[in-house]
């Protein structure tokens, strides 16, 4: 990938795919940025107006092109940045892969974990790029932190984790993207950080139905206490390094989730714990709830590597079995007393 100027395609033109645009465009070593996105309605609109209605307030950035074909999105591409929601992610790159340059790298944005795979969006992508295994290595890597993306279209501080497997493509990131706003770590953790992602959405699922309950803001201080332990329960049994859970991409995001108003995952179960169903939560809402479906994937994930987790059953129940939202904070708040643990 060369140092300067490097051409990036963001696959992805919703909220997160337009402030990814925004950041590279004003790096300090700007990007040549191309965006995709797989209805060719939206992509005309965007083109033309410059503007999205998944993002009212933004403008895209004049440099930014456009792709209007599929063919035109990946060509000379060093740099193909996934910003498609997690379910997504496999068909996107499936009709794309005969366009993907063998020497571009792979950053996700995504946060979540394929159904019936149980694979992250990083694994995915290599699943479906079926690369020459004889080939050279594909550099992938994922960006993750609090990232509420209404906040960083209005070039709010944040921070953000670059994490990859190799150091040398974490750090290429990390330049990339940071901005005067946007301060980027690095970590090698790249298993800890995407399930970070993933698992911390159905935690804020749970918050958002206290929020709908009225329960108080002790109850929600646990939940993310408690929630916290449970994702890092997972990880570590799946191999993760628990300080990550513990950092930008664990408990900084996670907080972000449950608390600012502007999340899907938590505004969804503030609508379940007022009462709305799931079906027609969904339904109203123009935006992706990543941890609905990640919800099914955690609990398989628990079931597989023998961790209890008794929030994410919870909130599995209150979603798919129709437990009804009190009865799952009496079921958390009766279950048996023990010591406090923490991973």
């Amino acid at each position: 990938m060369p140092d300067s100027p490097p051409r990036v395609t963001i696959l992805g033109c919703g909220q997160m795919g337009l402030v990814c645009a925004e950041m590279l465009c004003r790096a300090a070593t700007p990007s040549q940025v191309t965006l995709w996105g797989h209805a060719p309605e939206e992509v005309g609109e965007l083109s033309q107006m410059r503007r999205s209605t998944r993002l009212p307030d933004y403008e895209l950035h004049p440099s930014v092109r456009v792709a209007l074909t599929d063919d035109a999105a990946l060509e000379d591409a060093d740099l193909i940045v996934s910003a498609v929601p997690t379910q997504h992610t496999r068909g996107a790159w499936q009709r794309l892969r005969r366009f993907v340059p063998p020497d571009a790298a792979v950053v996700s944005v995504a946060k979540g974990i394929e159904n019936g795979t149980l694979l992250r969006p990083t694994q995915v992508i290599a699943d479906a790029l079926d690369d020459d295994p004889d080939g050279k290595p594909r550099s992938m890597g994922c960006l993750s932190g609090p990232t509420i993306a209404t906040e960083l279209a209005r070039c709010l501080p944040a921070t953000m984790i670059a994490a990859s497997d190799d150091p040398a493509f974490a750090e290429r990131l990390q330049k990339l993207f940071t901005t005067r706003w946007m301060r980027i770590y690095t970590n090698a953790d790249l298993l800890g950080v995407e399930l970070a992602g993933a698992t911390k959405n159905v935690i804020a699922i749970a918050a958002g139905v206290l929020d709908g309950m009225q329960a108080g803001s002790n109850a929600k201080s646990a939940l993310l206490a408690r929630g916290l332990a449970e994702i890092t329960r997972l990880g570590t049994a799946m191999g993760a390094d628990s300080e990550t859970f513990f950092g930008i991409a664990g408990v900084g995001d996670l907080a972000t989730t449950c608390f600012s108003p502007h999340g899907r995952n938590r505004s969804c179960g503030e609508a379940l714990g007022k009462g709305e169903s799931l079906e027609h939560y969904l339904a109203r809402t123009d935006s992706v709830v990543e941890g609905v479906a990640t919800t099914r994937s955690v609990i398989a994930l628990a079931e597989k590597y023998r961790v209890e987790m008794p929030i994410a059953t919870a909130v599995h129940r209150v979603l798919f079995e129709g437990l009804d939202p009190l009865d799952a904070i009496a079921g958390l708040m009766s279950r048996e007393m023990k010591d406090e643990t923490v991973g």
